[in-house]
């Protein structure tokens, strides 16, 4: 059985205030593509599908697509989790048109999938909470998928500890989604191939800026060895570098984002997994390295605003989105500043780093500002020199946009 792992597409999501549409579409036809090109059987996508509770338009209806897409009519199956990003009942609103095609939704923990569709291609053979059986065309033998999407206090309707301390906290928690997927992998047999997948800050994992913390202070993270040592493949959701899970009871995952969705992660090598597994055998696992999106990168110039504009010129319009450090003896003008972002349209941010002197950002008027820029320059003045974080001022320069264009800003989970 050949399998494929793709997590964090956080489609309608934006790089200070710029549109990644173009992007996230091409990423979905690579992804279409490679599914085909490499004969894939089965789809995992373990969460964070939108990057907010309330997605604009496009991004829904690129997610409808690229679920009949990949599904192809009930001939590949697609398993789809909510991540901490997700609205689990927006996620699955579109279950039962889903269903027609072979894609499988789950929105909350627990939740137990029933598919009356009786034609030929993908079956549903068997299902409980939280888990579910699948004979797929050409193979011989079922899988048996556990799932667990974002497992969060609400969504598991539990209070995991009374105390205020967080250590008890992680330690209650992690063994709450223990508890779960071993109940989760009881459904598991010798004659199958046995997945699980969720969404879950792993203790250990490599995160970058751009992932908005699943509970303030880290309380809810997972130890290793409470995944799943019944599985033979884990897929994780959450963290945007991709990555193996290190210690863990058997072999377990993050595929990461498909975009570089911050300039931390600016030369990371974007993947998605591929998994060949038979019943009760090791998984052997694959990555395909992703070409799609604009780069990000982080220019230092230490030859001032001459080697910045050399250096922008010779990209030749090539597509960037650059964050520019230049090194100067003075501040910039404004005619300077002016210059730079002129030069390209990739040019997200420009800090100029006096030679003898704290890094720092030349006074400049008002209106020469970015929306996010002025909110960083406000955030630091009212909080004595406190950066706001990435998620704040995204959050922040998103809502400002909708209220540029009259959009309803609706309520932000």
């Amino acid at each position: 059985m050949r399998i494929l792992h793709t997590s964090d597409w956080h489609l309608g999501r934006t790089l200070e205030g710029r549109s990644r549409q173009a992007e996230q579409e091409q990423f979905i036809d690579e992804l279409c593509r490679i599914a085909e090109e490499e004969n894939i059987q089965l789809i995992l996508v373990a969460g964070d599908v939108f990057d907010t509770y309330s997605p604009p338009a496009y991004a829904e209806e690129l997610y409808c697509h690229a679920l009949e897409r990949l599904a192809q009519g009930r001939k590949r199956a697609v398993v789809v989790i909510a991540g901490n990003h997700d609205s689990p009942e927006r996620l699955s609103a579109v279950r039962p048109l889903a269903l027609r095609h072979g894609a499988f939704i789950a929105g909350r923990p627990g939740e137990t999938i029933v598919d009356n569709f009786v034609d030929d291609g993908v079956k549903l053979i068997h299902s409980g909470p939280g888990w579910f059986e699948l004979a797929l065309p050409s193979v011989a033998y079922s899988t048996i998928v556990s799932m667990l999407p974002y497992p969060s206090e609400s969504r598991l309707q539990q209070i995991f500890s009374q105390e205020l301390n967080e250590v008890k906290i992680r330690g209650a928690y992690s063994k709450t989604v223990n508890d779960i997927l071993l109940r989760q992998s009881s459904a598991y047999r010798p004659n199958s191939v046995n997945i699980a997948m969720s969404h879950l800050f792993v203790m250990g994992g490599m995160s970058s800026e751009s992932e908005r913390p699943i509970e303030i202070g880290g309380a809810c993270t997972v130890d290793v060895n409470h995944l799943p040592a019944q599985a033979q493949y884990t897929a994780l959701g959450h963290l945007h570098r991709a990555q193996e899970v290190k210690h863990a009871p058997s072999r377990a995952f993050y595929s990461g984002s498909p975009l570089a969705y911050s300039f931390s992660e600016a030369g990371q090598a974007k993947a998605v997994y591929i998994i060949d597994v038979m019943p009760g055998g090791p998984a052997q696992v694959s990555a395909v390295h992703l070409t799609s999106g604009v780069p990000l990168e982080r220019w230092r110039c230490m030859g001032g605003i001459d080697e910045a504009l050399a250096r922008l010129e010779d990209l030749g319009g090539r597509p960037l989105w650059l964050d520019l450090e230049v090194h100067s003896s003075r501040f910039l003008t404004l005619e300077e500043t002016a210059r730079l972002r002129q030069s390209h349209s990739g040019l997200i941010t420009i800090r100029c780093v006096v030679q003898g002197a704290e890094i720092q950002e030349q006074p400049v008027s008002l209106a020469s500002l970015s929306v996010s820029e002025l909110f960083v320059r406000y955030y630091k003045h009212r909080k004595g020199g406190i950066e706001p974080t990435p998620e704040l001022v995204q959050l922040f320069t998103k809502l400002a946009n909708m209220a540029a264009t009259g959009e309803e800003t609706g309520v932000i989970n």
